[in-house]
């Protein structure tokens, strides 16, 4: 146990799982030198990196290499058979005398030739080989195809896989549809539910308002040709008028002119806004904003004059000789 572990890491000696997967990788390693030195018989392989990766990629090689020799092999033992079987049944043959026995001895010869080929090959096929075959002949079987070829099963599982597509794009669409039916069945539900609340239910004298409605209906109905009579009479008193487009415009302008009028009075009036409703008040207060406007006059030329003062440059004083 020392001598195996040696090789080993320190950490790997305290973990369980670290050393699980050291001594994994140690047997495949052996397994893997083992194939190695069976296939070169006896001689050294080449030199060549050993790290995780090689060694996943000669555990394959090595996987497939031993299914390939067992096939073969397989297939050389039942080919092997099958000949002596043939030889012997044709020995068998050659002995009979009669043409007739004879040809029919062949031909039931040859079915249990098939038979037997048939049978040894199903004995001797390996799980997977096994589950292929039944597979190939269920396909078979539920294409309808009598003479199967790897052809055939395989144009017919293309068309298959494009059915199954197209039936999976149409489910795709139907149930996009379904949603869209589900949301506009929720809508209707609400609706539904919304018109059942109080301010969607008819008054209790719905009957009793038509009834009146109706009836009034009726009497207005009854007054019409007597309303009628009265019009007909106050036009041909009075006279009807009979606007011409001259008239319209002529009235227009008068129109336009009025609002023309208002708005130039709006904006006189709207100049005396705030002030008081009293004539004397409002005199009053007009004057005191008026000598307030003078007084900010007088302000404002005061200060104007400083300033034109204050810029204007001074002539110096000649001094008297």
């Amino acid at each position: 146990m020392t001598e195996k572990m040696a090789h080993l890491p320190p950490a790997a000696i305290f973990s369980p799982s670290v050393a699980r997967a050291a001594a994994s990788a140690a047997k495949d390693w052996n397994y893997v030198d083992a194939w190695l030195h069976a296939k070169f018989h006896g001689r050294s392989p080449p030199p060549f990196e050993r790290n995780a990766d090689t060694l996943r990629a000669l555990l394959a090689l090595a996987g497939a290499n031993e299914v390939a020799d067992e096939e073969r092999a397989l297939l050389c033992r039942v080919e092997t058979g099958a000949l002596s079987e043939l030889q012997a049944l044709d020995s068998k043959a050659n002995s009979k005398i009669d043409d007739d026995e004879d040809n029919d001895t062949k031909d039931v010869d040859i079915n249990m030739a098939r038979d037997a080929i048939l049978s040894t090959v199903r004995e001797n096929l390996s799980r997977d080989g096994s589950a292929a075959l039944d597979a190939m002949a269920s396909v078979a079987v539920t294409c309808g195809l009598a003479f199967a070829t790897p052809e055939d099963l395989g144009r017919r599982m293309a068309e298959i896989s494009g059915q199954l597509a197209e039936l999976e794009q149409m489910e795709a669409r139907v149930q996009v549809l379904a949603r869209y039916m589900e949301r506009e069945v929720c809508k209707v539900e609400q609706l539904a539910e919304e018109l059942k609340e109080e301010g969607y239910r008819p008054p209790n004298d719905l009957a009793k308002q038509n009834l009146e409605v109706q009836r009034k209906i009726k009497t207005l109905s009854a007054r019409i040709p007597e309303l009628r009579d009265k019009v007909a009479a106050v036009a041909n008193s009075v006279g009807m008028p009979n606007p011409t487009i001259e008239h319209v415009k002529r009235e227009e302008e008068a129109y336009l002119t009025l609002l023309a009028q208002k708005n130039e009075l709006h904006a006189q009036v709207k100049s005396f806004q705030g002030l008081p409703h009293d004539t004397d008040q409002a005199r009053q207060e007009l004057e005191n904003l008026r000598s307030e406007l003078r007084h900010m006059t007088q302000r404002r030329d005061a200060v104007f004059e400083g300033l034109v003062e204050r810029e204007t440059p001074r002539k110096p004083s000649r001094r008297p000789l």
